[in-house]
């Protein structure tokens, strides 16, 4: 940590918003080690994985990538849709849709032409171990609409035209108190519940082609969007406080330490099948939905609140990051693949790997990140 943020605990909240950038980076991070754990064992899709045969590493795996997939994919839209009403005053509609075109769909269009058929070519080459060149790998190629991880960039995109378009007829704008513990708890417990209808028609695995949106997640992802709209019309972060923090700290903990272990044991113990957890009219798909809202959101406020009052000062190094997240995740599956792929015939347990990938690829992606914001033009989209 630099020595401008050395103190990150402070009383007096500055204007500047610092802490929300800061938030970024840790969950692009997260991001990362998300799709680490997929490659080593966590379940999940991912483009190359081998697998741990480790019973307690995968276990643990599973709990790490279930926290994550309950709130930072959540929380990136609502950090994403705080400052849209701002910004679609400042421009109007029609500069804002081509703004939100250009950053948004432009970086789609080099994912899937460019950076997707390279990154299969290295695991169909080099993972898969298929004697092909480039060229001849291109030519029997077929998936050219792969968004990839650029899925969340794809919604977020939609999810603005939506914005704009329900704008253009309604004020959109809402005068809401900051909501207590009670009614947040009974927000996550509805979304919750709308999670576990949705899951009966498209589980968990179900993914829509060719947008790769896993449509069993986005009941959170359309809530807490627009959360995000409505907690920066009312100022909700500038009333978040301490006690309010600790309190949802301990409740995702409870969640977490206590809830997460004991669902699985009574699955196992009751000879209960696992891919019920997956969706469909059963009781583990339901204790599962209201376990992600719970959990996720309770992380969602005690992450804001904890970064509000201990990160909101200015660093650096810190800006720096903050200001490379988005290039950074847009990039980062060629740095996982690459260091996945040179360590694949080490003989080493994978869980080792992991350790050894883990720290370089988040070193990797956010410095291919920064120079990538140094080519031509890549200020104005990244």
């Amino acid at each position: 940590m630099p020595s401008d943020a050395t103190s990150l605990s402070v009383g007096k909240i500055p204007s500047k918003i610092y802490y929300l950038d800061y938030d970024k980076v840790l969950l692009t991070a997260l991001v990362i080690l998300h799709h680490i754990a997929i490659t080593y064992g966590a379940p999940g899709g991912w483009y190359y994985q081998q697998p741990t045969t480790q019973v307690w590493a995968k276990v643990g795996l599973t709990l790490f990538v279930a926290t994550n997939q309950s709130f930072f994919m959540g929380l990136f839209f609502l950090l994403s849709s705080y400052f849209i009403e701002p910004s679609y005053q400042r421009k109007g509609a029609q500069k804002f849709v081509l703004d939100r075109l250009k950053r948004l769909g432009i970086p789609l269009v080099f994912y899937s032409l460019i950076l997707s058929p390279v990154m299969n070519f290295l695991v169909y080459r080099y993972g898969h171990h298929q004697q092909a060149t480039f060229r001849q790998f291109i030519a029997g190629y077929d998936n050219w609409i792969d968004p990839g991880v650029l899925w969340f960039v794809a919604a977020l995109l939609l999810f603005n035209v939506m914005y704009v378009v329900f704008r253009l007829r309604f004020s959109l704008q809402y005068t809401r108190k900051l909501p207590s513990t009670i009614t947040i708890l009974w927000f996550a417990v509805s979304v919750g519940l709308i999670s576990f209808i949705v899951r009966l028609v498209f589980p968990v695995g179900w993914v829509l082609s060719p947008l790769g949106f896993q449509l069993c997640y986005f009941p959170q992802y359309v809530a807490l969007f627009a959360v995000g709209i409505v907690a920066q019309q009312n100022h909700w972060l500038d009333q978040l406080s301490r006690p309010t923090g600790k309190q949802f700290f301990r409740i995702a903990l409870a969640c977490i330490v206590i809830v997460f272990p004991l669902l699985f044991v009574v699955t196992t113990k009751l000879g209960l099948s696992m891919s019920n957890f997956n969706g469909g009219l059963n009781g583990q798909s339901l204790v599962l939905c209201l376990w992600e809202q719970i959990t996720g959101l309770s992380i969602c406020v005690a992450l804001l609140s904890y970064s509000k009052y201990h990160w909101n000062v200015k660093s650096t190094f810190l800006n720096m990051l903050a200001r490379s997240t988005y290039s950074t995740y847009i990039l980062h599956p060629l740095m996982v693949i690459g260091l996945s792929l040179l360590l694949a015939e080490v003989p080493m347990e994978p869980m080792l790997k992991l350790l050894i990938v883990a720290p370089l690829a988040i070193i990797g992606s956010f410095s291919i990140g920064r120079l990538a914001l140094k080519l031509p033009a890549a200020e104005t989209i990244l």
